[in-house]
């Protein structure tokens, strides 16, 4: 007789399969394992709005527990998981760029963002820097650096060609270095 692994010894895409065949524990032990980080993404890609972020979490996880029956095996649960959350983020800044400046995904290449750095703190320079890189450089960072994803991964989450994302990853450490730059010169 096969004695089942405890939920905390199963791995994400185990408790996936579990989940899509109707185990609620299943999914709420996906729910402890990533909300936590989930929304620390969505404050860094949402300026920083805990309450808005919150309810981003939330809906990505309302979004997948209604999608879960379609979750198949051998599929990455991670990266399902961030694929929900980065069409979130992109939804939302399209929907913000339209109603302030009135035009549709074309007014997303043409935003303009405000730059205000505190420069006595480092810290604060950098997360200035992050929220002011154009918004496909930031979320890829983001979903690369800061939520550790592979190239692979981000691909697979942003249908974008993997030579695509090294492309924009290295720009955006060619930015991030250029802009902290002006710290050094300060010296």
């Amino acid at each position: 007789m096969l004695i089942p692994l405890r939920l905390s010894a199963q791995t994400d895409e185990q408790l996936m399969l579990r989940a899509a065949r109707g185990s609620d524990r299943a999914f709420e032990e996906l729910y402890n394992r990533h909300a936590r980080r989930l929304q620390g993404f969505f404050v860094r890609r949402l300026s920083e709005d805990s309450d808005l972020a919150a309810d981003f979490m939330h809906d990505t996880f309302l979004r997948l527990y209604a999608a879960r029956e379609s979750y198949r095996e051998g599929k990455s649960f991670r990266a399902w998981l961030y694929t929900i959350a980065y069409n979130l983020c992109k939804n939302h800044l399209r929907n913000r760029l339209t109603m302030v400046h009135g035009k549709g995904e074309e007014a997303m290449d043409t935003t303009d963002i405000e730059v205000e750095m505190d420069t006595s703190i480092l810290h604060d320079a950098l997360s200035q820097i992050l929220r002011d890189l154009p918004e496909d450089y930031a979320m890829l960072f983001s979903l690369h650096y800061e939520e550790e994803l592979s190239v692979p991964q981000v691909a697979q989450i942003t249908s974008l060609p993997e030579g695509t994302i090294k492309s924009r990853l290295h720009k955006a450490m060619t930015l991030i270095k250029q802009k902290l730059q002006q710290y050094e010169d300060r010296r």
